[in-house]
């Protein structure tokens, strides 16, 4: 499963604790940068690629299928993707084809079939959520240390893989 998430300067708020009857502060810088995290999860051992960018382009999207390639050499390698304009664009999926990749597009409008997508999610609550940003770097390295801090199986429950009602299972 691949997919990318984008980190920003404002982390997501989950919650907030403060005095009753007293304002609570959340810092805002108003900068708009920032990062992109593409990730694919092997589903059958939980290891997982990651990589930070600042633009999201088909170029970046063929340096990450290179990566995942490389990472998985030897390996039959089936990628489930959604339908983002890079993972259609002709080159991207002839890029793939040229590394031996076998690409899947996912329905449209499906981030629940994603594995990648519940990782992410529980990631940022937990690495960067409710938490004042120092830099939007610091934010996306966070994010990624958390989901390599993880063990594998961890990881697999986490997105989702080991409930029993995931859908590759079936």
């Amino acid at each position: 499963m691949l997919d990318e998430t984008i980190v920003t300067e404002t982390p997501p708020l989950y919650s907030r604790y403060g005095h009753i009857g007293e304002q609570v502060r959340v810092p805002i810088t108003g900068n708009r940068a920032k990062r992109i995290l593409h990730g694919a999860i092997n589903v059958r051992t939980g290891a997982v690629e990651l990589l930070i960018t600042e633009h999201w382009t088909k170029e970046t999207h063929q340096a990450f299928l290179t990566m995942v390639r490389s990472r998985w050499r030897g390996w039959n390698v089936v990628l489930f993707e959604d339908r983002a304009s890079q993972h259609k664009s002709p080159e991207s999926r002839a890029w793939a084809e040229r590394l031996g990749i076998e690409i899947r597009l996912l329905p449209k409008a499906t981030p629940e079939l994603n594995a990648m997508d519940h990782l992410w999610r529980h990631a940022k609550r937990e690495a960067v959520g409710s938490r004042a940003t120092i830099t939007v770097e610091e934010s996306a390295l966070a994010v990624c240390r958390h989901i390599i801090g993880q063990r594998p199986r961890d990881r697999l429950r986490q997105a989702g893989v080991l409930s029993g009602n995931f859908w590759l299972t079936k």
